[in-house]
């Protein structure tokens, strides 16, 4: 199996040192326009490129009341406190929330 570096350096040289042309290069190594336009205009793979975080519409109006109910969480014995899917139902069931409970997880994970 090949890592995507050395796929990435050796489609780069069959296009720009062989000559083989992009159409072909697309073909041959099953790759988008698009996604031979970027291994040709950088060196290496340029890896993630999100600058910032991506709203959270749903779930920022609850945001306050996960934090209340981990910090009043802390006080309470361990067998006693929420789990994340408890704090996702309890979000349901009181406060008429609608996001998901994977949503719910992280702020409760982090």
């Amino acid at each position: 199996m090949r890592s995507d570096m050395e796929n990435w350096k050796e489609i780069r040289q069959q296009v720009l040192v062989n000559g083989l042309s992009q159409r072909a290069a697309c073909e041959q190594n099953k790759l988008g326009w698009q996604t031979l336009k970027k291994i040709l205009s950088h060196t290496e793979p340029p890896g993630y490129r999100q600058t910032e975080a991506r709203p959270r519409p749903v779930l920022a109006p609850v945001l306050s009341i996960i934090h209340e109910i981990l910090v009043a969480d802390q006080m309470a014995p361990k067998k006693q406190r929420h789990t994340a899917k408890r704090i996702f139902e309890r979000l349901k069931a009181e406060y008429c929330y609608r996001g998901g409970k994977t949503v719910v997880e992280d702020p409760v994970r982090a």
